[in-house]
């Protein structure tokens, strides 16, 4: 069983008329709201002012009379200051003494209303009131020389704010009304207009599902339809070019698929240098340990096996730390912990710290130092410098130097680490920073060299959002040494680009 089909026109013109009829009801709950406690708030207030100008009436006559005891004073007096109590404000009064008995009455007519319970929370120090239907009576404590003496009570009408929000509530209904029926007539002409251009769009979306394709939009103008009418349009001339884009999509399958495969020759060619980086010192281990067994009372051997087990131990750890390290960049780097440093005070430690081992290659660290604050990672910033300057030390010339700069150029702290080695060959600078790749394999094994240092120190560049860049140096053909450079942003030019990302953000 098929639904019924409801109208566009009648559904936007019902959900129009829900929509005034609410907002109408809304809006005047809420002034009629805020007019009732604006009235609560003025009539508090005038009364409070009457019960101060009750307690002052009463301190006069009583200050003024014989001085009595409080009760007697109220007994004697009372009707005389209800009296004069309700001239000044203009309001019925009746006082009560401590027992809650009436000493005086100024009503102007009687009343049923049964008061006997906010008397008692008055005669506690508290003001108190009671409303009923369209009178308020209002209860306040009166103070006398020894305290509180008894208790005033304003009997106030409601009859003037009650009709004023009569009237208030009247002009609510025909104003509501009128304001419904007018929305309603404009809601209906409006609603007439955009279900025909609705129809329009329907009829075009048709036409298309027929597969005769659109030859232009269906309905003019700037609005969101009209917008809608344009895609319907574009849509359609799309689907006639369908094949050409579906074989651009195979042809991109494909590219990913390749780009996958290369992925996991990669992998396969990482973890072949890794097994065979390993294999190499593990083999020369091997060996001496073999010939130890078989000559283990030779000393010069003992001595020439401990100094190569422990330099390829040593360069198995240095292999397997950068190994881990460049690991835990892809996995880790978001627990780095940025701090406020300046660069040309920890390079100034570090070159203090390698020092003592570029002495022993006969090699001089000469640094030009100036301030420049960043925000980086320390453990970061002290891995690359200390594999640069490593890399400088090894592959150097005995009696060459090792030049170290740091500046502030642009925005960016600027550090060149500079040797006077034999450099690097051009076929040599694009592959320089792949994992596990040396210039002169020969001279990295003597030197402990892995291969991972300059992969690693351009991973952490990249971490810390600078840039990594190789030249040549100015020495002799022979020996024209290498330069590298790092640019990493000043900490005033990292937070003013994070302003700049938050408010694009925003």
């Amino acid at each position: 069983m098929s639904r019924r089909r409801v109208s566009l026109k009648v559904q936007l013109g019902l959900g129009l008329a829900i929509l005034l009829a609410l907002s109408t009801w809304l809006l005047s709950a809420l002034v009629m709201r805020g007019i009732e406690r604006q009235q609560l708030h003025e009539l508090e207030r005038d009364l409070l002012q009457h019960s101060e100008i009750a307690n002052l009436r009463v301190r006069q006559t009583y200050l003024l009379g014989e001085r009595i005891n409080d009760q007697r004073f109220l007994r004697l007096h009372g009707q005389e200051l209800a009296s004069n109590i309700g001239l000044l404000t203009g309001l019925p009064v009746i006082i009560y003494d401590m027992n809650g008995d009436a000493v005086g009455n100024a009503l102007l007519s009687t009343t049923d209303i049964d008061v006997r319970e906010t008397i008692a929370y008055a005669l506690d120090g508290k003001i108190a009131y009671q409303s009923s239907r369209d009178t308020m009576d209002y209860l306040a404590p009166l103070q006398g020389a020894a305290g509180q003496m008894g208790v005033v009570q304003f009997h106030y009408s409601l009859a003037d704010q009650q009709a004023f929000q009569q009237r208030i509530e009247r002009l609510f209904w025909v104003t509501g009304l009128g304001v419904l029926l007018g929305g309603l007539l404009c809601g209906t002409l409006l609603s007439n207009r955009l279900a025909a251009r609705i129809y329009r769009l329907r009829d075009a979306a048709g036409e298309i599902r027929k597969q005769r394709f659109l030859q232009r939009a269906p309905l003019p103008g700037r609005d969101e339809l009209s917008e809608l009418g344009e895609s319907l349009y574009y849509m359609s001339r799309e689907l006639e070019r369908n094949m050409a884009a579906m074989e651009e999509e195979q042809r991109k399958l494909r590219l990913a698929v390749g780009k996958l495969q290369a992925l996991e020759r990669q992998q396969k060619q990482f973890i072949g240098n890794i097994s065979h980086e390993f294999k190499t010192p593990l083999t020369s281990i091997k060996a001496y340990v073999d010939l130890l067994g078989m000559y283990s009372d030779d000393p010069a051997l003992i001595s020439e096996a401990q100094s190569h087990i422990g330099q390829e131990a040593e360069r198995l750890q240095e292999m397997v730390e950068k190994v881990l390290y460049l690991s835990s960049l892809e996995k880790y780097e978001f627990e780095q912990e940025a701090e406020a440093l300046d660069v040309s005070e920890l390079l100034a430690e570090l070159c203090g710290r390698m020092s003592g081992k570029a002495s022993r290659h006969g090699l001089t660290i000469e640094t030009s130092l100036a301030p420049a604050v960043i925000w980086a990672d320390r453990e970061s910033l002290i891995q690359i410098f200390i594999n640069l300057l490593d890399n400088a030390i090894k592959y150097n010339e005995p009696g060459g130097t090792v030049a170290v700069s740091c500046a502030s150029e642009g925005g960016n702290a600027v550090i060149r680490i500079a040797d006077t080695g034999i450099g690097i060959p051009p076929e040599a600078r694009e592959r320089i920073f792949e994992p596990f790749f040396t210039v002169n394999k020969d001279r990295s094994r003597q030197s402990g060299g892995s291969g991972l240092g300059l992969a690693l120190v351009r991973r952490l560049v990249a971490s810390l959002q600078g840039e990594m860049t190789l030249a040549d140096g100015e020495g002799p053909a022979e020996r024209p040494g290498t330069v590298f450079s790092i640019q990493l942003p000043l900490q005033a030019a990292r937070e003013l680009l994070a302003k700049e990302e938050n408010h694009d953000a925003t």
